[in-house]
């Protein structure tokens, strides 16, 4: 129930989506012959079109996203031996890979090739591959069902993976993966998924008992993203929808008790790669 309801309050929450119920409301309120109505549909149509122009303009998603994606330093020394190595899925394109076949890649494709040089550098460690369905009204592909042939086109044999294909978001991946490798205390596992997502992500593996280490990756902001002025309505919407996306996350996994912290940050007890 939590899951379909989180898929249906993001669709209203959506600032893309936003932005086209404002422009409906909008266009059809000045259809209308009642003058209050026209007078609001003024000020809808005003609102969104200055909405529009301030996302254009300034680093809103940077904003949003750099402290999220700062949150865990990226890794330039990693480990000498590692026991494991964990990534999340929403690197293929579910929807498309249903509709057309294939493995399409989406924006966070540095998820899948990170894990493949990783899992080259550490022969003898254990790999999980976690991801199912994400999507709302198709539960029949997974995501794991592609990442296999996907991986073994790529170098890494399927048979060294454990595919955990029936999570649907961040908190199952957590607790389907430790239910499937048992991790042992003490091993080093890395856990890989985008720079963004890592707070979050690192918190519900903790929430389960799972210490894990970040390996963040497919960054999306630069240092002085945050400083900049800019005209690009399509990627400040797209920078403030994954920003948006993540905070909301972050806020509402507290609530149900999936992270052990609002903001999730690295644990001084918990070994990590080196970083800079």
């Amino acid at each position: 129930m939590i899951f379909v309801l989180s898929k249906i309050f993001w669709a209203l929450a959506n600032p893309g989506n936003l932005f086209v119920l404002g422009l409906l409301v909008g266009g059809l309120g000045l259809l209308t012959p009642w003058r209050r109505l026209r007078a609001f549909a003024k000020w809808v149509l005003g609102l969104t079109t200055g909405s529009a122009l301030i996302i254009s303009i300034l680093p809103i998603g940077a904003w949003l996203l750099a402290p999220l994606e700062d949150r865990f330093p990226q890794v330039v020394d990693p480990p000498a031996t590692v026991d494991g190595i964990i990534v999340l899925g929403g690197a293929i394109n579910l929807r498309r890979a249903a509709d057309r076949g294939g493995t399409p890649i989406g924006g966070n494709a540095e998820r899948i090739t990170v894990f493949v040089e990783l899992a080259q550098r550490y022969p003898d460690a254990k790999l999980v591959f976690t991801g199912g369905s994400g999507l709302l009204l198709d539960q029949i592909h997974r995501e794991a069902d592609y990442a296999a042939p996907l991986l073994d086109v790529l170098g890494v044999a399927p048979g060294r993976v454990v595919f955990e294909r029936e999570s649907r978001n961040t908190h199952e991946n957590a607790v389907n993966s430790m239910a499937a490798v048992k991790p042992q205390p003490g091993e080093v596992w890395l856990l890989v998924t985008s720079a963004s997502h890592m707070p979050r992500s690192v918190g519900a593996f903790r929430r389960v008992g799972w210490s894990v280490t970040a390996y963040p990756v497919a960054y999306v902001t630069g240092p002085n993203d945050t400083q900049h002025l800019d005209f690009n309505f399509a990627r400040g919407l797209s920078r403030i929808s994954a920003g948006i996306y993540e905070w909301i996350g972050l806020a509402a996994y507290r609530w149900f008790d999936w992270t052990d912290s609002l903001v999730p940050g690295p644990d001084p007890a918990t070994p990590r790669a080196g970083a800079g």
